[in-house]
């Protein structure tokens, strides 16, 4: 089924397909108490000198934008990282009230994510971020288990993660969603079935439960990679399906809906900002490394802190942002003003056709042929007629008329079913 030939589209229509009205923003904070064995995020330890430095380039990056964001209105923002809660909570205001500046945002309706760590939480930082506007708050649980915590390099116990969860209830914090990980070396399909039933007695509006991979450059991968001594500690293929499955049932049961594959929630606390990568929107990423889908065009900041930290106190010494004065034409935000950008790449319609595809079929509704043809101004059944058809007969996804969504085993393989969406 692959090998799709490319789609002739006059290259005129490539501001056509682009969203301009909304923009997510993601804040990137690169710090942790701790290095997890098991995470290839871009994030260490740091000193205090160091996130002051890189909180200032933060806050001048955010400035640098001043003036060029009129045709954008911000429905919601995400601090993910690392471990944002490592931050002195007026850090975080800080941060807040620049965006709340330079942006447009609708403070009665916007959704503003931190991401938070057990053993990192105190009252004072909670209060902070109240102050700051952000109204949704995500732990990094993992396991309730504290041998698996261990295992994991986790900082927290169980009772720190329920003290600190019990202390932002207590607080008022009223959208709380809590991550889980599965298929961790050692566990079995009870403690992973102890975990969900402890972490659904808490009642929190969102649970993200997902498979440990095994990712190259961490700690885990030496110990439990392929070919490793310890690999045969992981959790085999079938007990990791299994534990999939038992999420899905325990869960639906619970009340929480699968809405994305790794992602289930009440019914109206879907993660909006999450739900925007997987819908295509625009999304903007601030800070060291923060990825951004800009107007058909990917791209990601500078990865080394302190080559970040320099190109941003150059630009703030040369007094850039004095320039933006009435009667100056202005860059708009597609420009890198600031020459921190990296790995640019102008998507094409091939391109943007894939990821609507395998990102749309990510999410439990699927995606419609009618929004296809809105973005494309071509059928889906012009481009991926047979693919559609052939996943259909192998019965990996569900048709119904303007609608189309995997099936539980889609969803089982489903890295096999987006690649064939794949064009040449």
């Amino acid at each position: 089924m692959k090998g799709i030939k490319k789609i002739e589209i006059d290259e005129t229509l490539q501001e056509d397909l682009v969203h301009r009205k909304e923009l997510g923003l993601y804040i990137h904070i690169p710090f942790c108490i701790r290095k997890c064995s098991y995470c290839d995020f871009l994030s260490a330890p740091a000193n205090d000198a160091t996130k002051k430095q890189y909180i200032d380039a933060l806050v001048t990056e955010i400035l640098s934008y001043q003036d060029r964001t009129k045709n954008y209105t911000v429905p919601t923002i995400f601090i993910g990282g690392g471990t944002p809660s490592a931050l002195d909570g007026t850090y975080i205001e800080i941060i807040m009230e620049t965006i709340y500046n330079v942006f447009t945002v609708n403070h009665k309706e916007i959704e503003v994510t931190i991401e938070v760590n057990p053993g990192t939480i105190t009252r004072e930082k909670l209060l902070a971020y109240q102050k700051a506007g952000i109204n949704r708050l995500s732990f990094g649980l993992q396991s309730t288990d504290n041998h698996e915590l261990q295992l994991l390099g986790r900082i927290h116990t169980y009772e720190e993660f329920a003290r600190n969860y019990s202390m932002a209830r207590e607080m008022g914090f009223e959208n709380i969603n809590i991550d889980l990980m599965s298929a961790l070396p050692g566990q079995t399909i009870h403690s992973w079935e102890d975990t969900l039933k402890k972490v659904i007695m808490l009642s929190p509006e969102h649970i993200s439960a997902y498979s440990l991979i095994i990712e190259e450059g961490t700690a885990f991968y030496s110990k439990y990679g392929e070919g490793a001594t310890n690999e045969t500690e992981l959790p085999s293929e079938e007990e990791d399906r299994r534990m999939y499955s038992i999420t899905k049932t325990f869960l639906k049961e619970a009340g929480y809906e699968r809405y994305e594959i790794s992602n289930y929630a009440e019914k109206g606390f879907e993660c909006k900002h999450n739900s925007s990568y997987w819908t295509g929107k625009n999304y903007l990423g601030l800070g060291l490394g923060a990825s951004s889908l800009l107007n058909g065009v990917r791209f990601k900041n500078v990865h080394d802190i302190e080559q970040y930290i320099c190109f941003l106190n150059e630009y703030k010494n040369q007094g850039q942002g004095s320039k933006n004065q009435p009667g100056i034409n202005l860059p708009s935000m597609d420009e890198d003003i600031l020459g921190i950008r990296r790995e640019i790449e102008r998507l094409a319609i091939e391109d943007r056709m894939e990821e609507f595809m395998f990102l749309g079929l990510r999410m439990c509704c699927g995606i419609h042929k009618k929004a296809f043809y809105k973005a494309f101004s071509i059928d889906i059944d012009h481009v991926y007629g047979k693919v559609l058809t052939d996943l259909q007969e192998k019965k990996l996804i569900v048709i119904n008329e303007d609608n189309i969504r995997l099936t539980d085993y889609g969803v089982d393989i489903s890295n096999t079913v987006f690649a064939e969406f794949m064009m040449e």
